[in-house]
């Protein structure tokens, strides 16, 4: 199966490419990350949709030879999976290609349990955590019940559920940028959520998510860590959380 790394993960945080990897790997896979470049969903979102096809066009040619592409982000795996069909409906020539493609992939954390079968994870990590359901894993791509299932199998760590789990957390991609003030004002609802369930750590499956959660509560002074599900999955949380100050070379 072929990794689709994601950009944010790429340039912000590749930790969550390895735990990717080491997942797969572990449950039996053959690994392989093509040279690849973005999704298109920041084009495709802004309505530029000859860039998204272009873009989309790379991704299909990066992982042609692949039976399987797995994404650590439900927001990437939700743009390929159910708009490249889209963008390539009105082209008979690509039409069914962009069918076929979207149809071998999906997000990790639900590739493990819903195709691998994987019931359990060798990990520990004895904190008490809480779990956001990021918009895009939820709504398009259906998941929800893999990752809680995988976490309780995690040693020492106990999961407690923040109020209005799947409610957005105010990222949206280019809406956090377009739209900055409501975005803020969202995140701050989402935030309270989180500080009210008495977790220590909070963990999604999106990136994009993490670091506007985490952007906020690191505002706030907020001592509760923020980590992609992958890394604790994994069992490779030595990475500082998302959004912790570098340690400056003494």
């Amino acid at each position: 199966m072929g990794l689709f790394a994601t950009c944010l993960v790429d340039l912000f945080r590749p930790s969550v490419g390895f735990a990717a990897v080491k997942l797969l790997e572990d449950a039996g896979c053959q690994v392989s990350v093509p040279s690849q470049t973005c999704c298109g969903q920041p084009a495709f979102n802004s309505g530029d949709r000859r860039t998204a096809r272009d873009l989309a066009l790379q991704v299909m040619d990066a992982f042609a030879n692949v039976d399987y592409i797995v994404a650590p982000s439900g927001s990437c795996g939700g743009m390929i999976a159910r708009h490249y069909p889209e963008l390539f409906d009105d082209d008979p020539s690509l039409r069914a290609r962009a069918h076929a493609f979207a149809g071998k992939t999906h997000e990790l954390v639900s590739f493990l349990v819903d195709v691998l079968k994987v019931q359990h994870v060798k990990a520990a990590f004895p904190e008490k955590i809480a779990y956001h359901d990021s918009c895009s894993g939820l709504r398009e791509m259906g998941v929800r019940a893999q990752p809680r299932k995988l976490l309780d199998s995690v040693e020492g760590l106990e999961r407690v559920e923040m109020k209005d789990p799947d409610v957005c957390c105010g990222f949206g991609g280019a809406f956090a940028v377009k739209y900055g003030e409501i975005s803020d004002a969202i995140v701050g609802v989402k935030v309270d959520t989180i500080e009210e369930s008495g977790a220590r750590v909070v963990l999604a499956g999106d990136l994009g998510c993490l670091m506007n959660m985490a952007g906020k509560l690191s505002r706030r002074g907020s001592g509760i860590e923020v980590r992609h599900v992958a890394e604790v999955l994994a069992g490779m949380t030595d990475t500082p959380p998302i959004g912790a100050p570098e340690k400056k070379p003494a």
